[in-house]
């Protein structure tokens, strides 16, 4: 991303305080810096004010055959059933550690 200058007019005691928290040399970073955050926060706000639903069906195909609700439980079921196997590895690692250890 390229750069150009701007000439930005603030009140002397913002820049003071900002040249103490940051230093001169780090001006021009901290207002890029707070103004990428704010900018953020606006489009945020602007998004979540917008009365158009952000989810639309024809988006997601996958959806379609299921439904919402049990496209959901299955992925719930799928991320327990993987949590459940990685317990089982781990408990089988720890079984085969501690055979050797006495082994």
């Amino acid at each position: 991303m390229g750069t150009r200058r701007a000439h930005v007019v603030l009140p002397a005691e913002l820049i003071a305080e900002i040249d103490s928290e940051v230093g001169p040399r780090g001006r021009s970073a901290f207002l890029a810096e707070v103004a990428r955050r704010e900018l953020n926060k606006r489009k945020l706000l602007a998004f979540l004010s917008n009365p158009e639903p952000a989810w639309k069906d024809e988006d997601h195909p996958e959806l379609a055959a299921l439904g919402t609700n049990e496209w959901v439980r299955n992925l719930r079921y799928e991320s327990d059933a993987r949590l459940r196997r990685l317990e089982d590895r781990e408990e089988q690692m720890e079984h085969e550690e501690r055979v050797e250890r006495t082994g």
